[in-house]
């Protein structure tokens, strides 16, 4: 059962998954104080100055803290782009798939599938071009 663990961890896709959680993790953390820190005061002091992580209202009981729900959105998006190009850049590096030689082909007089070499059919013995 061990010897099936350590196979199924030092598998790649496995450590490339646990690598991609923590790079993300560490991201994410820095979208967020590039967010809250940078992006959102600038657009409350040309907004006159407000604090989008303190804006809230009530209703009830209950606070609607809807300025850093902004803040959220806000880095979700960036994320969100950056992941995109990043996988845009990704799929560019890509070399296509080369498309297969043929080899068969359909005789023209009977239709049959015949070898691509062929020069006469074998079914109708028709001579192919």
């Amino acid at each position: 059962m061990i010897k099936e663990f350590k196979n199924f961890v030092l598998r790649g896709n496995v450590l490339d998954l646990a690598v991609a959680v923590i790079i993300g993790g560490a991201f994410g953390k820095i979208i967020t104080s590039l967010v809250g820190d940078i992006i959102t005061p600038v657009i409350g002091l040309v907004m006159g100055g407000v604090n989008f992580s303190e804006q809230a209202f009530t209703v009830g009981a209950a606070v609607i803290k809807w300025g850093a729900f902004l803040q959220t959105i806000i880095d979700f998006l960036i994320v969100a782009f950056v992941i995109f190009v990043i996988v845009k850049a990704a799929n560019s590096l890509k070399r296509p798939v080369p498309v297969a030689e043929p080899v068969i082909k359909e005789c023209p007089h009977c239709f049959s599938v015949i070898s691509i070499k062929a020069t006469r059919c074998p079914n109708c013995t028709s001579e192919l071009k």
